[in-house]
C-alpha cells in the first residue's frame, strides 16, 4: 500500500482528491492537512510515502513545508499540486527537491499514475511544466541542433522514441502505452539512454531532445 497525505487549504480540493484517489486499492489515504504548519505534525505522526502538496497556503506555504520535510530523516516523496505553472514556482519546487509537479486540472488517471510513479521513485512533470523547466534551463535559446543531434545519434531508433516521449513529460506507463511496449522495456531503454548520454535524470534528456528540435 502507498500511504498518502493530502495538504491543501481548500476543503473542496481535498474532497476532490479523496474521491479521485480513494477508490484505488493500492492507495491508502492516511490523512490530510489544511496548511503547512498542520502538515508538519500530520506527516510526522502518519509517516506517509507520498505527500500531495499545495503551493499557495496560509500560515506556511507548500514550498517552505517541502523544504522542511525534506530536511528530515527518511522524508516522504513530495508531489506538488497547484493551479499555477509559473516558472519561478516550478523551478523553486524542483530545486528544493520535490519529486514531481502536477497541475490540479490534470485528468484523474494522470493524478493516480503520478502518485504511483513518485512512490516508485520516478520523477513526474506534467507536460506544460516539463516545457517550462527545459526552456528555463536552456535560457530560452534556439535549439543547438548540430551538437544535440550528434549526441543523440548514439541512440537506437527505439531509444530515440523513448527519449522524445520523456521530453513530452510522459511517465514510464504512459510511454509504454504510447509506444505499445511494456513498462519494463521503457525502463530498460531509459537506463541505456542515461548511460549513453552520461546523465541520470529525465530533464537532461528532455533538454537534449529540445535542442535537437525533435519536439
Amino acid at each position: 500500500m502507498i500511504r498518502v497525505v493530502i495538504v491543501d487549504d481548500d476543503p473542496m480540493v481535498r474532497t476532490g482528491l479523496r474521491l479521485i484517489l480513494g477508490g484505488e486499492s493500492d492507495l491508502d489515504l492516511a490523512g490530510e492537512a489544511g496548511d503547512g504548519k498542520q502538515a508538519m505534525d500530520v506527516i510526522r505522526d502518519l509517516r506517509p510515502d507520498v505527500v500531495l502538496m499545495d503551493i499557495r497556503m496560509p500560515e506556511q506555504d507548500g514550498l517552505v513545508t517541502t523544504e522542511l520535510l525534506l530536511s528530515r530523516p527518511a522524508p516522504p516523496r513530495i508531489l506538488v499540486l497547484t493551479t499555477f505553472d509559473a516558472d519561478d514556482l516550478v523551478l523553486r519546487a524542483l530545486r528544493l527537491g520535490a519529486h514531481g509537479f502536477l497541475l490540479k486540472d490534470a485528468p484523474p488517471p494522470k493524478m493516480i499514475e503520478a502518485v504511483r510513479a513518485v512512490a516508485r521513485g520516478e520523477p513526474v512533470l506534467s507536460p506544460s511544466v516539463a516545457r517550462q523547466v527545459i526552456a528555463a534551463a536552456t535560457g530560452g535559446h534556439e535549439p543547438r541542433r548540430p551538437r544535440a543531434l550528434a549526441e543523440l545519434a548514439v541512440l537506437t531508433e527505439r531509444e530515440r522514441e523513448v527519449a522524445i516521449e520523456v521530453a513530452r513529460g510522459g511517465s514510464n506507463a504512459e510511454i509504454a502505452a504510447s509506444l505499445s511496449v511494456s513498462v519494463a522495456t521503457v525502463k530498460a531503454n531509459i537506463t541505456r539512454i542515461f548511460a549513453k548520454l552520461g546523465t541520470d535524470n529525465r530533464v537532461h534528456v528532455a533538454m537534449k531532445v529540445r535542442d535537437a528540435g525533435l519536439l
